[in-house]
C-alpha cells in the first residue's frame, strides 16, 4: 500500500491528526485507535525534545512511521501501510545493518597469512595435477612406444619366417628336379648302352659269316 505524506503548518502538533491521513483511516478503525495512540506519544516526544533529530522508524505490527521533517513552521511524517501479505506473523522485522566493527592490525595480519596459506595450498594442488598429466602422458607415450617395438619385431619374426619356408620349398623343389633329371639321364644312358650292345653283335655276327 502506498505511504500516505502531509505537513503540517502547526508547530507541536502530529501529522497523525491531518485530515487527509485521517479521512483515508476512518474507514479502518483499528488504525483509527492506534492513531490516537501515535498522537499522544507524539505530543509527548515533542515537548522532551525541542531539537530536530534525524530520521527515526517507529515500527508497529502493520505500519511505519517515518519523521522526514520538523521545524518551527511545522512537522513532516511519512506513513507507511503495510500490506496484507506483510502482516502475516512469519514475516521478519526490519533489520537494521549491524555497525562494521574496525579490523585490528593483528587480525588484518592473519587474514593475509591465510589468504597466502590457501595460495600456497592452490599452487601446489596445481602443480601436483600438472606432475600426474605429465606422469600419465610419459606412460602412454612410453607404452606406445612398447607396442610399437612389439609389432615390429612380430612384423620381423613373420617376415623371416615366410623367407626360410619358401627358401626350404625352392630347395625341395630344385632336389626333385635334380632326382627326375638324374633319373632321366640314367634312362637315356642305359638306352643308348643297349643299342651299342645290340649294333656290336650284328658287326660281329657279319663278321663271322665273311
Amino acid at each position: 500500500m502506498p505511504a500516505t505524506r502531509h505537513s503540517r503548518s502547526e508547530p507541536g502538533v502530529p501529522c497523525f491528526l491531518c485530515q487527509p491521513v485521517t479521512s483515508a483511516l476512518d474507514r479502518f478503525p483499528a488504525y483509527k485507535e492506534k492513531m490516537k495512540e501515535l498522537s499522544m506519544l507524539s505530543l509527548i516526544c515533542s515537548c522532551f525534545y525541542s531539537q530536530p533529530h534525524p530520521n527515526t522508524i517507529y515500527q508497529y505490527e502493520d505500519m511505519e512511521v517515518k519523521q522526514l521533517n520538523k521545524r518551527a513552521s511545522g512537522q513532516s511524517f511519512e506513513v507507511i501501510l503495510k500490506s496484507p501479505t506483510d502482516l502475516s506473523p512469519e514475516s521478519p522485522p526490519l533489520a537494521v545493518s549491524p555497525r562494521k566493527r574496525d579490523i585490528s592490525l593483528e587480525e588484518l595480519q592473519k587474514r593475509l597469512e591465510a589468504a597466502e596459506e590457501r595460495r600456497k595450498s592452490q599452487e601446489a594442488q596445481v602443480l601436483k595435477q600438472l606432475a600426474e598429466k605429465r606422469e600419465h602422458e610419459r606412460d602412454v607415450l612410453h607404452k606406445a612406444i612398447e607396442d610399437n617395438n612389439n609389432f615390429s619385431r612380430m612384423a620381423e619374426e613373420k617376415l623371416n619366417y615366410k623367407m626360410e619356408l619358401s627358401r626350404e620349398i625352392r630347395d625341395a623343389h630344385l632336389a626333385a628336379l635334380r632326382e627326375r633329371l638324374r633319373e632321366k639321364v640314367g634312362v637315356t644312358c642305359a638306352g643308348l648302352n643297349f643299342r651299342q650292345g645290340t649294333v656290336c653283335s650284328r658287326l660281329q655276327g657279319c663278321q663271322d659269316t665273311n
